[in-house]
């Protein structure tokens, strides 16, 4: 057993094991998963605070604005400091956020937790960058493909978990459970994750300003983030506003059933290594070409979700997919750019 950890904590040749690479796909999804934790549970959180479906919907603002908060200040630090140490660090917060949701008194107070917890979910793109740090070249494609589909299955999963759990244990045991989860993975990843020595020994204030000369010199990568921003944003639009669909008529479905709603979206899980097999090969831009076409048929079926739940689902499963097939696209594409750059792209 000792043999095994000093083995696991050793500097790591080229290459990734197929179990270490299931690991982080793991904790990425578990991570990933307490940004999405909220939404089918949107119209009671709004009744147990006594706030109005639109106060509510601020919720998902408030958690992806941390997001964003936490992928320009935090990130970066992926590349200027010991990534198993960092990821350990932002997964304690992560369950002192979820917490103090948990246990919030007031709306106010639970909306700033949920934003705490989206500045912290961002943990997630930092082990995406550290496989893509352990993967040789011609593997790199599957290894971040598999690495997203565990951050897919986390964020659809965390859906059905909070709906079912919600209805039989109420909505903060939901929140609960994930701050419990979140120190078992820090404890866990401290002892199993292998040691990722930085790749940078510059000053904080030095490495923000990196990223934005990354930003300036890289015309790919900011074309990448316009394509990623317009699809994040088609997917976020559905999920921010689905649960409310669901829970008024014609539907008036229970947490539970609006739960399982995130279920259809599997399949964008299921074609995450597909899509990073085409990047590997060459054929990237086939990856991207095709996503794009199906996110508009996903559009087309959900312009008729509100009096077809057929239409719904389908819509669910192609948006899922095209959005899914898109991100892995990107990413595959941009961490070909610099190589010690990674966390900051």
């Amino acid at each position: 057993m000792p043999s095994q950890s000093a083995g696991l904590t050793a500097e790591l040749e080229p290459g990734i094991s197929r179990p270490l690479v299931l690991l982080l796909a793991f904790i990425c999804g578990a991570a990933v998963a307490n940004l999405y934790y909220a939404q089918p549970l949107l119209h009671t959180i709004s009744r147990a605070f006594s706030v109005s479906s639109g106060q509510a919907g601020l919720l998902v603002t408030a958690s992806q604005a941390g997001y964003v908060l936490g992928l320009a200040l935090l990130v970066p630090l992926g590349d200027l400091l010991e990534r198993r140490r960092l990821i350990a660090v932002i997964l304690v917060v992560s369950a002192g956020a979820l917490g103090l949701a948990a246990a919030a008194p007031s709306f106010a107070v639970f909306a700033i937790a949920v934003a705490i917890v989206g500045v912290s979910a961002v943990v997630a793109q930092i082990i995406v960058a550290m496989s893509s740090s352990l993967a040789s070249g011609t593997e790199r494609g599957r290894v971040v493909g598999t690495v997203m589909s565990g951050l897919l299955i986390g964020i659809l999963v965390a859906r059905t978990i909070s709906g079912i759990a919600a209805e039989f244990l109420g909505w903060r045991a939901v929140f609960v459970m994930a701050a419990v989860a979140m120190m078992i993975l820090a404890s866990v990843l401290r002892c199993v994750l292998p040691r990722v020595p930085p790749t940078e020994r510059l000053s904080y204030p030095q490495l923000l300003r990196s990223v934005l000369a990354l930003v300036r010199g890289e015309p790919l990568l900011r074309q990448r983030m316009l394509i990623g921003a317009t699809a994040f944003g088609c997917f976020s639009v559905l999920w921010t506003s689905v649960a409310f669909l669901l829970a008024g008529a014609p539907y008036h479905y229970g947490n539970a059933v609006i739960g399982l709603f995130g279920l259809a979206g599997l399949a964008g899980a299921l074609i995450a290594p597909v899509a990073g097999r085409l990047s590997d090969r060459g054929h990237g831009r086939l990856a991207m070409t095709g996503s794009i076409f199906v996110l508009l048929l996903s559009w087309g079926a959900l312009a008729f979700g509100e009096s077809s739940v057929v239409a719904l689902i389908v819509g669910i499963v192609l948006l899922d997919l095209g959005a899914q097939a898109m991100h892995i696209s990107n990413q595959s594409a941009i961490y070909t750019l610099h190589g010690q750059a990674r966390s900051r792209l």
